[in-house]
């Protein structure tokens, strides 16, 4: 009897555990993260950023990005400049406190990883790919991505006037398993 009810047991458990749901890692954002936008006028970085980031690279289709930036956390270098870019000429940061980014899908690529998934700036949401990168750091991982966005697409500030349409994003976001 005991010679049948063990390999039953180890069957079973076998079974049980193929049907065991894998779920990514959770990551926290570590201190040390830089949001940096470069053109010809203006730059700086947004100081602010939280969120979740759920990221496993063997398990993409769990994985998920959902951050936000404070936009009242820009920093031009001018005060006068981050005051305007927090109005309603600008970000509208009273009305718009916040850009978000979901993501609905996480894929590999040839040169990295892809985020597709929803930015939301100045009330406007639309389909957006984020690409980026993964570097090991000690027990955790760092996220980078550099890409460019074009304010009119999301409807900040007058286009064709003296600031530029296109910024260039640089983004780096260390990360502590949670």
């Amino acid at each position: 009897m005991k010679k049948i009810i063990f390999p039953l047991i180890a069957v079973f458990i076998v079974t049980l555990s193929a049907f065991t749901l894998k779920t990514a890692q959770n990551w926290k954002i570590a201190d040390g993260y830089s949001i940096k936008f470069t053109s010809d006028d203006p730059s700086g970085i947004f100081s602010d950023l939280k969120g979740t980031i759920t990221f496993d690279e063997k398990n993409l289709s769990a994985s998920k990005f959902d951050v936000t930036i404070d936009v009242n956390s820009i920093n031009t270098g001018n005060g006068m400049q981050n005051n305007h870019a927090k109005s309603a000429q600008w970000f509208d940061a009273e009305k718009y406190p916040l850009i978000k980014f979901t993501s609905k899908t996480i894929s590999k690529t040839s040169s990295g990883y892809e985020a597709q998934g929803i930015l939301e700036m100045h009330g406007v949401q639309k389909e957006f790919t984020l690409p980026f990168s993964i570097e090991k750091s000690g027990n955790g991982l760092v996220f980078k991505s550099t890409f460019d966005a074009n304010r009119n697409d999301w409807k900040i500030g007058e286009p064709g006037k003296k600031a530029s349409d296109i910024m260039k994003m640089e983004i780096s976001v260390p990360v502590t398993a949670s």
